[in-house]
Order: structure tokens, then sequence, then C-alpha cells
């Protein structure tokens, strides 16, 4: 009796464990397998070389040929390498034979990828992150003023959090001054499904930034309705799965987007960077007393550039205690805790770093660096994570 129908249906199920990294579903969930034949490498029987001696004896294991018929979403998906990968890899783990894997690629047809966007869309139909029992952590970071280093922040703290794994996403909220893109490298644009976005994903973290589109080089003059509905595009029309956290890097003050992301996202919690000096950290808690007037926690503050290591000693080229009086001030006005979270180092290699395309709390191979910086990123992530 042939072994090919048993072979054929637990491949099947192997299969069921391989994740599409866009959609974050299963590729037979996502009707991506459409066949998969199996046969009996060289026409040795149906068992192959099953009553085959080795040199030493023992029954040689049996040997199938295996074609797995994939459709991608789109031709040419970019991330169609991976999952070509996790094919491979889900198949040569089968216990019980030698298999040789082949992967026959091919794109499904307009009306089956129809039919996929919208069943995934009828399964959404708004907003995600506000849905009952979401269980996504929602950290939008907030500053009074530019240049305290915000964006850098958020980037590395977002690629902390991908280290250390968690299912991590980020949107560029600062429609006018987006730098997320540069700070991870990115120069793709989003898959288009249909017109469901799927978001690039950059060191572990889910992308999405006004700065991926074409024209996003231009001046953008977006005000009151439209900058809330580029919001809202961003979270209803990209399919983002279910993330562990989701960071919003938000633009400077306390303008049209803090205000949007409260009423769209009251479940978000606001971490408010400032710098040492009363310059910084006196405009810092108007960003944080913006929960005063929207359903919006401030969940801790984060004082960036704190000291400079040199020889030793801690160098507070920008003076000290900015990040304290944030926390104390923003305590006493909104009744509640509002604790320092972490003092940043003013480190070089942040910027250089991040310039580059990579964020500087990881090393080259994407994991967490072992530098003191990546340190108080992670201690920060468990932080945020803990309540």
């Amino acid at each position: 009796m042939s072994d090919t129908p048993q072979i054929e249906a637990s491949i099947y199920d192997r299969l069921s464990r391989v994740i599409d990294p866009e959609l974050g579903r299963s590729v037979t969930d996502l009707g991506m397998i459409t066949a998969i034949d199996v046969t009996p490498r060289h026409g040795d029987g149906d068992t192959a070389a099953s009553d085959a001696t080795g040199a030493e004896g023992t029954a040689a294991r049996p040997a199938f040929d295996v074609t797995v018929h994939v459709e991608l979403t789109v031709p040419g998906c970019p991330l169609s390498e991976t999952i070509t990968e996790r094919i491979n890899e889900a198949i040569a783990s089968y216990p019980d034979a030698d298999l040789t894997p082949r992967i026959e690629v091919g794109a499904m047809s307009h009306d089956k990828l129809d039919t996929l966007v919208a069943d995934l869309k009828a399964e959404r139909r708004q907003n995600p992150f506000t849905r009952p029992g979401v269980r996504t952590r929602i950290f939008a970071i907030a500053s009074g003023k530019g240049g305290v280093g915000k964006s850098s922040v958020t980037a590395n703290l977002a690629a902390t959090f991908a280290a250390l794994g968690y299912d991590t996403a980020a949107i560029d909220a600062d429609i006018y001054g987006f730098s997320l893109p540069r700070l991870f490298g990115v120069h793709t644009q989003p898959t288009n499904l249909n017109g469901m976005l799927m978001p690039v994903t950059a060191w572990g973290v889910k992308l999405i930034s006004i700065g991926m589109f074409a024209g996003a080089d231009r001046a953008i003059l977006w005000r009151g309705p439209r900058l809330q509905r580029s919001l809202e595009q961003f979270l209803s029309d990209v399919w983002w799965g279910e993330p562990d956290v989701l960071l919003l890097d938000l633009a400077p003050g306390t303008g049209d987007m803090a205000i949007s992301v409260a009423q769209t996202l009251p479940n978000a919690e606001l971490v408010v960077v400032t710098t040492p000096q009363p310059s910084a950290s006196d405009v810092a808690v108007r960003s944080g007393l913006v929960a005063l007037q929207v359903p919006m926690k401030v969940r801790g503050v984060v004082e960036n550039m704190s000291y400079y290591e040199h020889r030793g000693e801690r160098l507070r080229i920008f003076g000290e205690g900015g990040g304290r009086r944030v926390s104390e001030q923003l305590t006493a006005a909104l009744g509640y805790d509002v604790p320092l979270m972490a003092t940043l180092p003013l480190v070089p290699e942040v910027r250089e770093v991040g310039e580059s395309g990579r964020p500087a709390v990881l090393a080259p191979d994407g994991r967490l660096a072992d530098s003191p910086v990546s340190a108080e990123f992670a201690a920060l992530a468990k932080r945020l994570m803990a309540a």
C-alpha cells in the first residue's frame, strides 16, 4: 500500500504551522497551498528503498520527491523567499522518510485574491486596536518640542521589543517630520493587496509611514480632519495582524495628531520624552497635560541624552533633573503616579548607526547588542510591559 497519501496529509498539517510573514496567518488558511504531490524517488516503489539495506545491514529510510504548489498573494512578493524557506524547513523536518522538496510558485488569480482580501477586511471592518479583548499594548511616544530624540527613542524601543520576542508594530504618526523609514533603513513601499496595505517589516518591526509613499518628500500641509483620516487609514487599511506592541511616533507638541491619537486610540498610553534642561522639560510637561483633555493615560517619562560617559565620568552636558521635574509635575497635575522610567545616555552610536538604517540597540545580526544603551532600552521595554 502506498505511503504517499499519509505523507501528503502529514505535510499539509506541517504547512498549517507555516505563517505568512505579512498576513500573520498560515499559508494553508490563506489558500496559498493548492496541491502537494508526493512520488517515490526514482520510481523505486511505493516505499522507495524500504526493503533495501544500508552498509551496516540496517533498513534504509524510504525516499520521496515532494512538489508543493504555492500561490502567492501578488507576483514577485518581496517575502517569497522567506515563505519558500519556511515551507522547505517544514518538509525537511518530516521524521519518517527522506523528502526532497520542490516548490512551484505562482500567484493567486484576481478573483481568488479579491475573495481573500474581502474575507480579511470582513474580519476587521474597523480599527482593529479598539475591539473588545484586544491584547495589543499601545504606547504613543510624545515630546513637547523637537530635537529631544523622540523618534530615535521610538525606533530603538520598537527594535528592542522585537528583539525581546514581542510581535511589534510602529506607526510614524509624525506626518510632517517622518523619520522612521530612514532609521530602519526602509526604501520600499508597502505591498498593496487590492486596497489593503501590508506594512514593511524591518529589523523585526512592522512599519508604516507617509514617508514610504511616492511624493512624500514634498511638504505636507494637512490639518484637522485630513490629518485624523491619515491615522485612521494607517490603523484600519493596513493589515497589522495582532501585534503584542504598537508604538506611535507622534509629532512634537500638542497639535492635531496628539488629539487624533487620543480620540482614535483611547487605550493608548502616553510616554513623554524630554532632555534634562529646563527649556525642554518645561515644554514636555505640556505634552503630558494633554491627558487632562482627552482619555489617555500618561505611562511615564523618558529622559534622553541624560549624560555622556567619558573616561568613567558622567558628563551632564545638558544639565540634569529634567526628567524628574516632568515626572513630578505630571504626577501632581494628573493625580496618579507618572514615573521617570529611564535616563538614557548620550551615545554617538545612536545617531551614527541609526542613520545607517539599523537601530543602535541591535547588533548586525538583529539581536540586542551587548552595550549599555541596549541594556537601558531592554529595561525600559520590560518596565513598560510590566504594568
